[in-house]
C-alpha cells in the first residue's frame, strides 16, 4: 500500500522560495480530477507537482 505524502514530504525535494505560498482554489469537473490524481498518482507525482510541470510546459510552448 502506498504512503501518503506529508506536506513536509513534499515539500523537502523542492527548491527554497522567496515566495509566500497561497491557496490556488478553482473547481473543475469530478471527472478531470480523478483523471488529473489518477494520472499524477500513475507518474509518481504531486498533483501540485503535476499542475506546475504543465503550466511550465504551456508557458515554454505559447513563447515561441
Amino acid at each position: 500500500m502506498a504512503q501518503k505524502q506529508t506536506v513536509s514530504d513534499t515539500n523537502r525535494d523542492r527548491p527554497p522560495t522567496t515566495n509566500k505560498i497561497e491557496t490556488l482554489n478553482f473547481k473543475v469537473p469530478a471527472d478531470f480530477k480523478k483523471a488529473f490524481k489518477g494520472y499524477a498518482v500513475a507518474q509518481g507525482m504531486s498533483m501540485i507537482e503535476l499542475l506546475r510541470e504543465g503550466f511550465e510546459l504551456s508557458k515554454a510552448q505559447r513563447s515561441r
